[in-house]
């Protein structure tokens, strides 16, 4: 499992032998089934996770107790409730597999370790720091300026494996929109 990581590293920087060996040692490889909580809100996340394979969601409850999802990951990449981890409180998210998944976890004592034992490892964490902040500005301005049916357009485009993996009614809530309208929106994209 640490090769898709690594791999995924080496297109941004250069690791040594020894830098490739620390992150064997600090990321842990593990598995969840499908449906599995693996954080839980009113908790401190424990870890940052890379998803080798997979489909993982961040989702919290709205005042009417709907599921609202606010992030979903598909392989390669992280994901955690990411302030809450840095800053070490409590979060209100939950962290759920939504297939079986493939991951690796690194704790934040660990991964402050492991950056302050490489240089390759500090710049990375840096420019996945960048690619995340970019990543939330881009969406929250798609999320307040296109329709509904852009979103979806975009996403269709974009993100394609997500529409053969994670349930519609995940997709409709991180597209900010109920299950009905998705509907609507795909029939009509279909005709």
């Amino acid at each position: 499992m640490h090769a898709k990581f690594i791999e995924l590293i080496t297109q941004q920087v250069t690791l040594s032998s020894l830098e490739k060996d620390l992150c064997q040692h600090y990321l842990e490889s593990v598995k969840f089934p499908k449906n599995h909580i693996i954080e839980e809100e009113g908790k401190v996340p424990v870890y940052l996770y890379f998803v080798v394979s997979g489909f993982v969601r961040l989702f919290h409850y709205n005042d009417k107790g709907d599921e609202i999802t606010t992030h979903i990951n598909c392989p390669p990449g992280f994901i955690t409730s990411f302030v809450n981890f840095n800053n070490q409180t409590r979060s209100d998210e939950n962290l759920e597999c939504i297939t079986d998944c493939e991951l690796l976890r690194i704790d934040k004592r660990n991964l402050d370790l492991l950056i302050e034992q490489s240089s390759a490892f500090k710049d990375f964490s840096i420019y996945v720091f960048q690619q995340s902040l970019s990543y939330n500005e881009k969406r929250a301005k798609e999320l307040a300026t296109l329709t509904a049916e852009k979103r979806y357009l975009k996403l269709m485009a974009e993100q394609p494996e997500l529409l053969h993996n994670v349930p519609m009614q995940y997709i409709a809530s991180f597209l900010g929109m109920n299950p009905k309208s998705l509907s609507r929106i795909r029939k009509r994209i279909i005709r």
